[in-house]
């Protein structure tokens, strides 16, 4: 498999939320807007990446029978890096996540591409793997985030698209979780369908 590939096949291929359906719980939670949903991608991302490099390069050195807690010991690292930058750069932001920032450092995606992928291969391949299945969960995140935003506020971005009329009456269930699982399963159809 080229390089090329390692990297694309996180975005839709082996896309964490539409195809394997892992890390559903920062996904419904945490994409109520964009803001909200790319933020936590992003934070997601960097955990991802530097945590697969770092395991990449621990790999031959970690005892196979004690790897989940070393790998989880290098994961919680990178989610304290994110957890700080997040309090100190954009507070907003990091209230609005709230719990599920911390969480990162159990997300089953994360975890799952470091037994999976980064504890097996060289580490441009794992950096790669890792930025791929981040930008893929960071996308579909804020997709999803765009969707409920307009829905369930007339918003994008904090900017009315639907006017007036819309703001009276949204449709208040799109930003509540049941919306998540609605928007997800729509798109879920669509790659279904679509995507071979």
């Amino acid at each position: 498999m080229n390089k090329w590939q390692i990297f694309t096949r996180g975005l839709v291929k082996e896309n964490a939320v539409l195809i394997l359906m892992i890390g559903l719980c920062p996904a419904l939670a945490t994409s109520g807007t964009v803001r909200d949903g790319f933020g936590m991608g992003l934070a997601a991302t960097f955990v991802l990446l530097f945590s697969n490099i770092i395991i990449s390069i621990m790999r031959k050195r970690i005892p196979h029978e004690v790897r989940i807690p070393i790998f989880i010991l290098i994961i919680s690292t990178f989610v304290t890096i994110i957890d700080y930058f997040m309090q100190a750069y954009q507070p907003d932001l990091y209230r609005a996540l709230g719990v599920f920032v911390p969480l990162i450092v159990v997300n089953c995606m994360i975890l799952g591409r470091a037994e999976a992928y980064a504890s097996k291969n060289s580490v441009i391949n794992s950096a790669l793997d890792g930025l791929g299945v981040g930008l893929g969960f960071t996308l579909t995140l804020t997709v999803i985030g765009a969707i409920r935003e307009m829905l369930g506020s007339g918003t994008l971005l904090g900017v009315a698209v639907f006017g007036e009329a819309f703001k009276q009456s949204p449709v208040i269930f799109m930003i509540l979780p049941p919306g998540a699982f609605l928007v997800i399963g729509v798109l879920k159809a669509l790659i279904n369908k679509y995507v071979k």
